[in-house]
Parts: C-alpha cells; sequence; structure tokens
C-alpha cells in the first residue's frame, strides 16, 4: 500500500483535493469528527498519514511514507534527503526579513552587524546573512517571532509572510524577501527507483493535475 504523509494545518485542504483529483480520495481525513492519524482512501490502494509539515519531510526520508505534500520553506530549512516531484502550486507565500516599522532599516544590507535576528528558520537565515556577507546573531524561536522586535530582544526577524498582515497588526513590516515557497510533493529516492509502475502513476497524475485547473466539483 502507497503511503502519502499530509501535513496538518493550512496545506491540508488543498492537498486533499490535489489527490482527489489524481485519483486517490482521502477526504475522510477533513471529516470534523476524525481523530485517526493514519487514514485509508476510499478505494484502499493508499493511506495518508497526518503529521506536522515539519514532520512530514522526516517520514518521507525514512521510507514510512513514499510520498508526501510539505512547504518548500521546510525543505529548504531541513535538507533531508527526499526527492523534490512536482510544485503543486498552493500554500503560496514568503520567507522574509522584517522589522519594525518605525526602525531605519529598509534592506537587509541595512541591519548592523552582529546584530540580532530572530527565526524559526534559523538555517535558512543563516544562509541569507552569509550571502550577504552580514555578521548577525540568530535566535532561534519556535512560537511568535515577531515578539522579538516588539520586546526589543531582536532588530529584525526571519519568518514566512503570506498576507502582512500579522506584520502589520504587531507593527512590523517586511524589508528583504529570502525565496517564494509553496507546497511540494515529495518523493522516497528508493521507493521511487523501485517502483514498477504505481507510484509513478501518481506522481504523473498529481503532475498533470497541478498543471491545470481543478476541475469543478472537485472537494
Amino acid at each position: 500500500m502507497i503511503t502519502v504523509a499530509l501535513a496538518k494545518g493550512a496545506l491540508l485542504k488543498d492537498s486533499v483535493r490535489r489527490f482527489a483529483a489524481a485519483g486517490l480520495d482521502f477526504a475522510a481525513v477533513l471529516e470534523p469528527g476524525n481523530r485517526q492519524l493514519m487514514v485509508p482512501s476510499a478505494c484502499g490502494a493508499a493511506r495518508a498519514l497526518l503529521v506536522r509539515n515539519a514532520d512530514v519531510p522526516v517520514y518521507v526520508a525514512y521510507g514510512q511514507a513514499q510520498l508526501g505534500v510539505v512547504g518548500y520553506d521546510v525543505l529548504r530549512e531541513h535538507q533531508l534527503p527526499v526527492a523534490q516531484l512536482v510544485d503543486l502550486g498552493f500554500g503560496g507565500c514568503r520567507m522574509s526579513v522584517a522589522v519594525k516599522a518605525s526602525s531605519p532599516y529598509r534592506r537587509a544590507v541595512d541591519l548592523p552587524a552582529h546584530c540580532r535576528v530572530a527565526s524559526k528558520f534559523t538555517r535558512c537565515a543563516e544562509a541569507y546573512f552569509e550571502a550577504l556577507d552580514l555578521p548577525v546573531e540568530l535566535i532561534h524561536l519556535a512560537g511568535s517571532v515577531e515578539l522579538g522586535p516588539i520586546t526589543g530582544m531582536s532588530e529584525a526577524i526571519v519568518d514566512l509572510v503570506a498576507t502582512g498582515r500579522t506584520l502589520e497588526e504587531n507593527g512590523l513590516i517586511a524589508i528583504e524577501d529570502l525565496f517564494h515557497s509553496t507546497a511540494r510533493l515529495v518523493g522516497h529516492p528508493l521507493a521511487l527507483r523501485l517502483d514498477d509502475g504505481p507510484l509513478q502513476a501518481i506522481v504523473d497524475r498529481v503532475a498533470a493535475v497541478s498543471a491545470a485547473p481543478l476541475p469543478a466539483g472537485v472537494a
């Protein structure tokens, strides 16, 4: 049976829609009363694992899932050995440097050397500031990084920005983008190499529906 790791939260509904359009119905995971973390598809040919976004590439890398859907930001941050197969196009956001709106900084290079930058994505932030040749002190936070500049703990943050509303409501502005992120279909490299057809068929169908508008009525 093919196992697909699906991220809980913002990507889940669109992930289910995309697989439904490709012939695998995981709609049961969206039922309000569902508490199962492993749910079979309606056809019985596959099953979905419901995991945190950051755990999707872990399950795929270790072979517990042959396929998964995860944000590109997670792939950039964790750099696990999974195959990136399809840009699914949904879940769009950007990884950005943000500061207090009242600060004098309007570009990342304006930040003072050795200033403090708070982020959940410290690997992405480190690579970005190294490329700028700007030494900074990175502070890893697991929660609301917006509090870094608000409390004065950091001069800036590196975080995901979708609409920018959270930044605005907390008196922050984005000043530079590191990269744009969308949901990606990923696969276990060995499983793909050993596949005799069924796995690649799913990948091909997902790629085909991702390149075209979803048909009306796909829930």
